[in-house]
């Protein structure tokens, strides 16, 4: 529409109205996000034990694409009790109950129709692994989160969200996707992780910074890894960059992948959750 709109010949009132109409839907689209985000971070701050789970949730739900087929990605499909229940997704229950507890909640004040999970899942994913950099951020401040949460306003990466958040609007899978396309991430060796991320168009660096989605311990995942030539360097520079105050090159790489890997063949509907403005019907009006 914007398109449209910035290139048509025609002037006047269908350019203004296909301007105002694109605008209107960009702020509900916004507003209901920030909700989601909102009931999200609640949720979370409540059951700090499931922000690994999330992650891996998030991780593996977007894992089962297959660049030969286009199919699978990170829709939605590992709600299906077949496919929550196999091997690789022990242990995430917990955390699909908790995006379903949210989606209730959500759907109760959407006006836009409810929420797919397949968007839910990654929103979640986002939040739990903000609650990560806001809680190091707090470490760093000794424990204080007053000047934990001005640390992370004032060097955060909160900026660094934004195609990640216009990633907004995937569709539901309709049937649990093909078994054997996730490893578990448990018992897999490096050399199979590393040719999964390969598979999906990404490498050793992306695999070094997504180690927090990994494993319930992500330290343990990393003397892992390292333990591979090719990764070791990534775990490396990711690790003295936590270090750091701002955590620049953990965070805008971690954000970068998750946000590739959120998006994995799927096609975003961009008017998902926008509704019609009620007319108001002037003639009605007592002036």
């Amino acid at each position: 529409m914007e398109l449209v709109a910035s290139s048509s010949p025609i002037p006047g009132p269908f350019v203004d109205v296909a301007n105002a109409a694109d605008l209107i839907q960009r702020r509900q689209r916004s507003d209901f996000q920030s909700s989601i985000k909102t009931t999200l971070y609640t949720a979370i701050k409540a059951n700090q034990e499931l922000i690994s789970p999330l992650l891996t949730l998030a991780l593996n739900d977007a894992m089962t694409y297959d660049k030969a087929t286009k199919t699978g990605g990170p829709n939605g499909s590992i709600r299906f009790s077949s496919e929550i229940e196999r091997p690789e997704n022990k242990g995430l229950s917990a955390a699909l109950s908790l995006v379903e507890d949210a989606k209730k909640e959500i759907d109760g004040y959407s006006k836009g129709g409810p929420i797919s999970y397949s968007d839910l899942i990654q929103l979640a994913a986002q939040s739990a692994v903000k609650a990560t950099f806001l809680a190091s951020a707090i470490r760093k401040c000794g424990g204080n989160e007053d000047k934990g949460n001005l640390l992370y306003s004032a060097y955060g990466s909160s900026g660094q969200w934004g195609l990640f958040d216009r990633q907004f609007g995937r569709s539901d899978s309709q049937e649990p996707d093909p078994e054997g396309r996730v490893p578990d991430w448990t018992k897999a060796s490096v050399q199979e992780m590393k040719d999964k991320f390969i598979a999906i168009g990404l490498g050793p660096r992306q695999l070094a910074v997504m180690s927090a989605f990994l494993g319930p311990d992500q330290l343990a995942t990393e003397a892992m890894l390292a333990k591979d030539p090719d990764v070791t360097k990534w775990v490396e520079k990711y690790q003295r960059s936590r270090e750091t105050v701002s955590e620049t090159d953990y965070e805008v790489d971690l954000i970068t992948t998750l946000t590739k890997i959120s998006g994995l063949g799927q096609t975003i509907n961009y008017e998902a959750y926008s509704y019609p403005i009620p007319k108001v019907d002037f003639r009605k009006l007592k002036l």
